[in-house]
């Protein structure tokens, strides 16, 4: 997007300027990346645009910039100079085997910079959206015409652990309440974080409890503002993904201390950027915050209830996993648990149902041997 130009926004929707703006910006960033692919991948940018989420889209498109630059610079398979420049005749000539050997390449490779030498270490997970991203343009470019062979059937498999087979890591509930403490009273916060908790402590303590309690995705907190919510009637507005919009009853304690910000320490007046006035959770610049702030902030305060170093806190998703977890823990029906977090399929709750938060803590402390060999000693003198 060009940063020298307004923005100007006539927004006829339901929707807040806000989410209309959001969802302008990525398809901007989709058609900039477009734009550097050959334009004989047009059907695929259009499968792209018809089938798949914006964000999904961005993703796709992003891994294959990556991959046309790869095969510029590191590989014979093509003369062009740029990825634009790259031909069909040369894509009609890439190879299964040539799509496994990309693959590998992405598990570690490195990118020199002016100043730095950056090294890249993905996990099979990304790997297999990678691997995804190449299948779908293949399948699509031979459905046009424009190769001459479907050869996405010798792309190597990539094995990712089941989402059963992975640990889930959440907050347990004495966790939970380090954490709440922390934000409430400021304890185990640096001096220098001391100095911003001060000024930020009700707005950082709504934003966890927001994520507690309703397990909200990052970007659907992120783009809460203050008229998404009705306070008489006990309710707020949230917009999810695939365009939903969903209406969240608000509890006491999610009403106390939203109020408890908004009344007492949420900027107002021209502390306010202009076309920020809306925003929920503003920084201390009177911008509305970034996802990163958001997710630097939940690392923060989830190391200290973890009793760990704040590089190894927890991410939104994780309390978002904390509170499908705990209300299942509660008593709540998957199915109302589902239907709480958007989760598109019961099976991805289930997977909260089958984690028992504190069972191998209590399965564990059935058997202190050594205190017990101690009690035993001690009996015998």
């Amino acid at each position: 997007m060009d940063e020298s130009k307004s923005i100007k926004l006539r927004n006829r929707s339901d929707k807040p300027d806000n989410v209309v703006l959001r969802e302008h910006e990525t398809a901007i960033r989709c058609e900039e990346i477009q734009r550097q692919l050959p334009a004989f991948m047009r059907g695929f940018f259009a499968y792209l645009k018809g089938n798949v989420l914006p964000m999904t889209r961005l993703a796709y498109l992003s891994d294959i910039r990556f991959f046309c630059n790869y095969l510029i610079s590191d590989t014979d398979l093509t003369e062009a100079r740029l990825p634009r420049d790259i031909s069909g005749a040369e894509f009609n000539e890439i190879k299964a085997s040539d799509i496994n050997l990309f693959i590998d390449y992405c598990r570690t490779y490195r990118v020199e910079k002016e100043n730095e030498i950056v090294f890249y270490e993905n996990s099979n997970k990304t790997l297999a959206r990678k691997k995804s991203s190449v299948s779908v343009l293949f399948k699509q470019l031979y459905r046009d015409e424009i190769i001459d062979r479907n050869i996405t059937d010798g792309f190597d498999p990539i094995r990712v652990p089941k989402a059963g087979e992975r640990e889930i890591k959440v907050l347990q509930d004495d966790e939970v309440m380090i954490m709440l403490d922390a934000v409430s009273t400021g304890s185990a916060l640096t001096a220098k974080e001391h100095q911003y908790w001060e000024k930020t402590k009700r707005r950082d303590k709504a934003i966890l409890i927001l994520f507690l309690t309703y397990g909200l995705r990052l970007f659907e907190l992120q783009q809460l503002n203050v008229s998404s919510f009705n306070f008489n009637r006990g309710e707020f507005k949230i917009y999810r993904k695939r365009d939903k919009e969903v209406i969240m009853p608000m509890n006491r304690s999610v009403t106390q201390v939203l109020q408890d910000y908004l009344d007492n320490e949420r900027l107002d007046g021209d502390k306010i950027r202009e076309g920020h006035e809306d925003a929920l959770f503003l920084s201390l610049q009177g911008r509305r915050m970034t996802e990163r702030a958001i997710r630097e902030l939940v690392k923060k305060y989830t190391s200290i209830g973890l009793a760990t170093s704040r590089k190894a806190g927890y991410s939104p998703h994780k309390l978002r996993a904390t509170a499908a977890t705990s209300l299942i823990g509660r008593g709540n029906s998957i199915f109302d648990v589902q239907a709480l977090l958007d989760h598109e399929q019961v099976t991805t709750t289930q997977l909260y149902a089958g984690h028992k938060m504190n069972i191998k803590r209590d399965l564990v402390h059935d058997m202190e041997w050594e205190l017990e060999r101690e009690e035993s000693t001690k009996g015998e003198d």
